[in-house]
This record gives C-alpha cells, sequence and structure tokens, in this order.
C-alpha cells in the first residue's frame, strides 16, 4: 500500500515543502523551498514538472499502525516517554536529519579525497624540482 502527503507550511523566512512518501513498510521524505508563499497550482505544476529531481532522504521503516484503541491519558503518557527519550522532531525532520547526515559524510570524504591528491601532485612536483637539481652534477 503506498500512501503519499504534501504539506506546505512557512518556515521563516521562506516556505517549504515537504513531501512524504510510504511505500512497501519504508517511509522517506524530500523537502522543498519555495520563496514567497506558493498557489495551489503552482505546487502541483512544480511536482509535476520536477518529481524526477526530488531528493528523498534514505527510506526507514514505517511504523505500523495500532489497530487497538489507546485512551487519551495513555497516549498523553507514551508521547512524552516517546519525547524524553528520542528528543523533539517529528518523522519527516528526523529522516531529513538523516540525509543531511550523510550529505556531511559524503562532503568530508570527498574533500579529504582532495586534499590527499593535492598532497600527492605537491609531493610530487617537490621531488621532481629535487631531481633537476641534481641533474648536471
Amino acid at each position: 500500500m503506498s500512501k503519499a502527503k504534501l504539506t506546505v507550511f512557512f518556515e521563516d523566512p521562506f516556505w517549504v515543502g515537504l513531501y512524504e512518501r510510504e511505500d512497501d513498510g519504508r517511509y522517506a521524505v524530500a523537502k522543498v523551498t519555495f520563496g514567497a508563499e506558493p498557489k495551489d497550482y503552482e505546487v502541483y505544476e512544480y511536482f509535476l514538472a520536477n518529481w524526477h529531481s526530488l531528493r528523498f532522504s534514505p527510506s526507514t521503516e514505517a511504523a505500523a499502525p495500532d489497530e487497538q484503541r489507546i485512551s487519551p491519558k495513555r497516549r498523553q503518557r507514551l508521547a512524552q516517554k516517546a519525547v524524553r527519550a528520542v528528543g523533539i522532531g517529528t518523522r519527516a525532520q528526523q529522516a531529513l536529519k538523516l540525509q543531511q547526515e550523510q550529505g556531511k559524510l559524503e562532503h568530508k570524504i570527498r574533500s579529504k579525497q582532495q586534499r590527499e591528491d593535492e598532497e600527492a601532485y605537491q609531493f610530487q612536483l617537490k621531488q621532481q624540482k629535487r631531481k633537476e637539481k641534481h641533474r648536471g652534477h
């Protein structure tokens, strides 16, 4: 069963669209930043035109819905316990945070590789200069 949900809200200073999808028990989210407040038809046209370029977070296990009815007091206690254990944030925020952390790791790996390549290049230049200095002797 597939579910999709689009939420547009104001996150100072921009309007943000949060597209959540749940497919085969997997949950993923994509965040789109709009400038000014978008009209409904603008949001619809944007998602039609840019569907393939959306960057979804890594998919996580979707929570199974509880079938039994829980009393309001118990639900409140469970919610307070969950907030203390995990911290404040929705599933979408947590998925976006995971995506951001993966991006940071990729950037760190790329920059380390670039730095090592540059150091190797500089070392090679230094060795070549040394050889040229001693060439005539």
